[in-house]
């Protein structure tokens, strides 16, 4: 018998190593797709809400805040927890979370216990999502593979984010709102059955690290108080009481957790020397812009179609689907995009097309033009280079990170993008309501110009 390894014998070893890897990026598609869905099925629900629960203006907003505030607020709590207690066990956690809180929300009866659950809908998210994309970065480790994956990984988030405000349009239309949750709720029952089948028992990474629970309460607390100051903000008015005290409140308690990971904590949730890593803070900077110019813009262009041109939620749901399918398409394409250019030019490109899109939105909005020109086209150019941009940008921002610390980039990252979309929304919400779509469109596409400038100066060219 010879000693070498036959064609067939490569096959196999082929098969074997890649199917374990498919069952993972599965799983990690569940996950994402169901934390960016609720982000935005909401949207559409608004109005139903607000006649069924007896939600007043200022607290409508909320039933989208809520979630959002819970998500940013906790994200590097979760992303470390994934590092310390083990992948499986905190998707499980997060899945399960998830789930039942989805649930509550559909059985809501008064808005309280809505935007509680809401929360807890977000906590959840923020154990879930920094574990779909840890998973990918520590299977997936040769480049090229990994960056398809990632690709993968953001066109199904891309896709949940595009189904979101249809999903959500079409059910409260036929069958009210609630059952905006109760259908997807067993989504979570199929991705827990599916981390108990695919995912190992074991702790990854760190052996018998500790979780800085000061570090853990000081960070969490110091975001949350900070995005609920810029939350309200939009509102009130920087000056309020309320705002002013969250904002300097939320600002004091992050000044704490950087000292304290500095000086005390013996295994900090946050080292920050993984900011000195340039594809970390590069990248990461880089999300920043382009969260808070893009993130925003699903709400506005909703709340446009049914302010402005009076659509119904399933009309403004569907809508938006060419804006979702070109945020396939970009996803779908940005693995070929980063393989081709490297990340730093990828990103580059793909921030100048979003750019490009959102300039155009803007012209067509202050033109009254139609909805041809105003969404199918100028909304296809931005979410075709937004979402291309996601994935080059994380692929840049896990680069030379070690499996041990793989959660926690994730956790900076996601934390970044979600705390960006919350400064995006509440700042652009703002120029709206005073100066217009017009303006808040053409504001969005400043923070996309400055993106494609900073990754072009600060991230590496390799």
């Amino acid at each position: 018998m010879s000693a070498y390894p036959t064609t067939a014998d490569r096959a196999r070893d082929r098969i074997q190593r890649w199917e374990p890897q498919r069952l993972v990026l599965a799983l990690a598609c569940i996950g994402s797709f169901s934390v960016v869905l609720d982000a935005t099925i909401v949207s559409v629900t608004l109005p139903d809400l607000r006649a069924d629960l007896g939600f007043t203006p200022a607290a409508l907003p909320w039933a989208v805040n809520a979630y959002t505030l819970a998500f940013a607020g906790c994200l590097l709590f979760g992303g470390r927890c994934a590092d310390v207690f083990g992948r499986r066990r905190i998707l499980l956690i997060g899945m399960g979370i998830f789930a039942v809180a989805r649930v509550a929300v559909g059985l809501a009866e008064s808005p309280g216990f809505l935007l509680a659950a809401r929360a807890a809908q977000g906590v959840g998210g923020a154990l879930l999502m920094p574990v779909t994309l840890s998973m990918l970065t520590t299977t997936f480790v040769e480049p090229v593979a990994r960056a398809r994956a990632l690709a993968l990984w953001s066109a199904v988030g891309a896709a949940g984010a595009a189904s979101g405000p249809v999903i959500g349009g079409l059910l409260t239309q036929v069958a009210g709102w609630r059952w905006v949750f109760f259908v997807l709720a067993p989504l979570g029952a199929v991705g827990m059955v599916g981390a108990i089948l695919v995912l190992p028992r074991q702790v990854s990474g760190v052996g018998r690290a500790r979780l800085d629970i000061v570090g853990a309460l000081l960070v969490t607390a110091g975001i949350t108080g900070a995005v609920l100051a810029i939350m309200r903000s939009a509102a009130v008015g920087w000056a309020d009481a309320t705002v002013l005290g969250s904002l300097l409140g939320g600002f004091a308690l992050i000044g704490d957790f950087a000292v304290h990971q500095t000086y005390w904590a013996a295994d900090p949730i946050l080292p920050l020397d993984i900011f000195r890593v340039r594809s970390v803070s590069s990248a990461n900077a880089v999300m920043f812009l382009l969260g808070a110019g893009f993130l925003a813009s699903p709400v506005l262009l909703s709340l446009y179609l049914q302010d402005v041109h009076g659509y119904s939620p399933l009309l403004a749901g569907v809508g938006y689907l060419p804006v979702g399918a070109a945020m396939i398409t970009g996803s779908r394409s940005a693995g070929w995009l980063t393989v081709r250019l490297g990340a730093r030019r990828a990103t580059m490109w793909c921030c100048a097309i979003s750019a490009t899109g959102l300039v155009c939105t803007a012209a067509c909005i202050a033109l009254d033009a139609s909805y041809l020109w105003t969404v199918l086209v100028s909304g296809a150019i931005l979410g075709f280079g937004t979402a291309a941009a996601f994935t080059p940008i994380t692929v840049a921002a896990t680069d030379g990170v070690s499996p041990e610390r793989s959660g926690l980039a994730a956790g900076v990252l996601n934390t970044v993008r979600q705390t960006s979309g919350a400064v995006g929304l509440a700042a652009f919400s703002a120029v709206a309501l005073s100066a217009g779509y017009a303006a808040s469109f053409g504001a969005s596409a400043v923070c996309l110009v400055a993106a494609c400038l900073v990754a072009m100066v600060t991230m590496p060219r390799r």
